[in-house]
């Protein structure tokens, strides 16, 4: 579960980056590469636990799809955070110096 969240949202934002300007701006290819690489992560740990378990590494039970699930919802909104954070310290559109210097 882990790797198919992770992948789908590297797409998902692999794709806005590619066919939004204004997405380009916002440095959203740092998202990218924060979701392409935890996505590379779980299929290299995917594929160790293949190699280790076997063909029972695709009966999982539910609990472990719960917490895989979890996980990798968790690994999608901690990129977003940290891709935020960048956007607020870098200040691409200005927005902050719009918002102190208002007054």
């Amino acid at each position: 579960m882990t790797l198919l969240i992770t992948f789908l949202a590297a797409v998902t934002v692999s794709l806005i980056w590619y066919f939004s300007e204004n997405a380009r701006q916002n440095n959203i290819g740092t998202l990218c590469c924060i979701y392409w690489g935890a996505g590379l992560m779980w299929l290299v740990d995917s594929v160790v636990e293949y190699l280790e378990m076997g063909a029972e590494f695709f009966v999982p039970d539910t609990a472990s799809m719960i917490n895989d699930g979890f996980l990798g919802l968790s690994a999608v909104v901690l990129g977003t955070i940290i891709w935020l954070g960048i956007i607020m310290i870098k200040n691409p559109k200005g927005v902050s110096k719009r918002i102190t210097h208002k007054n």
